[in-house]
């Protein structure tokens, strides 16, 4: 792993707040600031994939002129998350 130097301003009072965590988490405030972000990035990586593949589905929808009720959608979710046995949602024309 190559390593690229930085510098990062903290103001005083999340300095302190994270010296303390990472006493009491036994690591260096450098390597819990490196974890903190690490944590942040890959959570922002996974959001714009999901708001990349919304948008990819949009655009399907919109080219197919197919979709899904709401409803139906939901009461599928439900009772999966139940542990029932449901039919999938049928696509449907959304336009003429």
């Amino acid at each position: 792993m190559s390593i690229a130097a930085t510098s990062l301003k903290l103001p005083k009072r999340l300095k302190s707040r994270v010296e303390r965590l990472a006493r009491r988490s036994g690591e260096s405030a450098h390597a819990f600031m490196v974890r903190a972000l690490e944590s942040q990035v890959e959570a922002e990586e996974r959001y714009q994939a999901f708001l990349e593949d919304g948008l990819r589905a949009d655009e399907a929808m919109q080219r197919s002129g197919l979709g899904y009720d709401a409803d139906a959608v939901h009461a599928y979710l439900e009772s999966r998350a139940r542990g029932g046995k449901a039919r999938r949602p049928r696509a449907s024309r959304w336009r003429g």
